[in-house]
This record gives structure tokens, sequence and C-alpha cells, in this order.
């Protein structure tokens, strides 16, 4: 495949994906976005750390300098987890732009599906993804992730939907666009911070060889859209549902109250969330994203034949 040409693949990431080695890529958002400085750099270096114990490649996914990286350095890491929220929240339709003004940005879900699927990576770990808003109904506010979800074969493994969501109408949205959502190891939804939501999925899998399978068969039938793989929070780390459902009822009441939408929601609510849980949400999703970056990386392997 010809690379893009304003995409730049690691030394490390290009090796392993010319031998068939497992990569497993890693969205930027999180870092830049997620939690402050150190925090957010000795985060994401750890999963790195995570994906490599488990016999995988890690390619953290940004955009320096207008140069689509797949697979940064720490060094790289550093810079985006001191820059913060100053460097740019990409999604789709920015990602363009930020290329053309040699930008800096953040990978969403959206972009480093894009980007992963640019350089040849299959297989993606993240926290949660985006859906659909409560109150869509009114404000059509609807996360790109479910349509790039709908048009890129790529796997991402999350821990759900992010609990501030609508889940029932985020699961509709995906049946509509074909993406399959599969429960490992579960036939129910996960919630991000809870393993359980009161929402089925559409199949449960209970081992990485399935899911590479699985992905093969999708490939072979040239199914065009991506894997949603959601896997549940480990039972230790789990939060109580009443306590963060009653956290997330208040942040979302306070972002409505200030007339905040769009791009800034996300962040604002998980912020306010953390807050008003003394800081126990931060440490479930931490906890969950290397959960999920142990399994992309087992499965990554499968993948590869390992």
């Amino acid at each position: 495949m010809e690379l893009n040409k304003h995409l730049d693949v690691s030394p490390e990431v290009a090796e392993a994906l010319a031998v068939g080695k497992p990569v497993v890529a890693l969205e930027s958002t999180i870092i830049s976005h997620g939690m402050p400085y150190p925090q957010n750099v000795q985060t994401a270096l750890a999963v790195e750390k995570v994906i490599r114990d488990n016999g995988a490649v890690p390619a953290t996914i940004c955009i320096i300098n207008g140069r689509l990286k797949a697979g940064c350095t720490p060094e790289e890491i550093e810079y985006l987890g001191k820059s913060g929220p100053r460097v740019a929240k990409a999604s789709r339709r920015d990602l363009a732009m930020l290329v053309a003004r040699k930008a800096d940005g953040a990978t969403t879900v959206t972009t480093t599906m894009m980007i992963a699927h640019m350089a040849g990576i299959k297989v993606f770990a993240t926290g949660g993804i985006g859906g659909v808003h409560r109150g869509a109904e009114t404000t059509m506010d609807i996360s790109a992730d479910l349509e790039e979800l709908a048009r890129t074969p790529v796997m991402v493994v999350c821990a759900g939907a992010k609990s501030i969501l609508d889940l029932g109408l985020t699961l509709e949205y995906l049946e509509t666009h074909g993406v399959p959502v599969i429960g490992y190891g579960t036939e129910e939804l996960p919630a991000f911070y809870t393993r359980k939501s009161g929402f089925k999925v559409d199949y449960r899998v209970d081992s990485p060889e399935e899911l590479a399978e699985l992905f093969r068969t999708s490939a072979e039938l040239g199914v065009e859209s991506g894997i949603l793989v959601t896997n549940p929070i480990p039972e230790e780390y789990s939060m109580d549902p009443d306590v963060i459902n009653k956290a997330i009822s208040e942040a979302v009441d306070e972002a409505n109250a200030k007339g905040i939408h769009g791009k800034e929601i996300t962040p604002f609510l998980l912020g306010r969330i953390k807050d008003i849980t003394g800081g126990d949400s931060l440490d479930a999703n931490i906890q969950l994203v290397f959960n999920n970056a142990r399994l992309a990386a087992q499965t990554a392997k499968c993948l590869a034949g390992n």
C-alpha cells in the first residue's frame, strides 16, 4: 500500500508492519485533553508498556507540525502532554486544515482510526467511544466516532460508550450503520466506569483468537465498516452505578446551564465528573485503558499469527 504523503510512520512501527508483527494504535486526545500533566504523559507511556508486555508494538497517533504520526517518540508524547489543551482536538473535519496549516493535533477515536488505517494498523485500543449525546433528539449532537466506525475497517477495543451518553440511541445508531458491537466476555454493553448498562450487545466473544478470526472474516467478505469490541472495566475498578450516574446527572445539568456543547462538552463533563467523584473516575479511566490495551495487543498478536 502506498502511504499517504502527509503520513510519517515511526521506524519501529514501519518495521513491525513490514514483517507482520502485531501493532496496536493509541489515540492522543487522552494525552492532551484527558488528564493533567505529568499524569497524562506517565499514563500514555504506561499504556505503551502494557502493549509491549503483551507482545505487540504500540503506535501512538497524533499530528505534529502538520505531519500525521503513526508512532510517537517519548519526546513527542512529552510535548503533547506539556502542551495540553493548546493542542487542537482533531476530528475528521479538522484534519485537512491542521495539515495545511502545519499545526498540531491530538487525535480522537475518529482521526486515530483514519490514520491507523492509512498506515495499515488493524487494531486500536482506547478508553471509550463517543456516541449520541443525551438530548440529541433536539441538539443533533452525535459523535463523529460513530460515522467513522461505519466507514473505516479498524477494530476498536474500548470499555463501551462513555456513560455521559444516551447508550440506547448510540446502539441504535451503530445498528443502522451496520457496525457490529461485540461484548468481550459479556452479553451486556459495558458503560465505561461500570460493567453494566442494561443494554445488550450484538454478540459475545470470549477470546482474542475469536476476535482476530472475526476481523479476518470481515475483511475477506469486503465489509468496510469497523468492529467495536466492548471490554468491561475490571471488577475491582468498576464504580458504583448509583454514584457515577448521580455525578453524570449533576455534570450534565451544569453543562446545560452554562450552554456548553459541541466538542467542548465531553472534556467538560469528564472533568466535572472527576471533581464530583473526588478523582475516583480518573483512576477508573486509567485502569480501563490498561485493560483495553492488553486485550488489543493479544488480539493483534492472534491476527498476526504470533
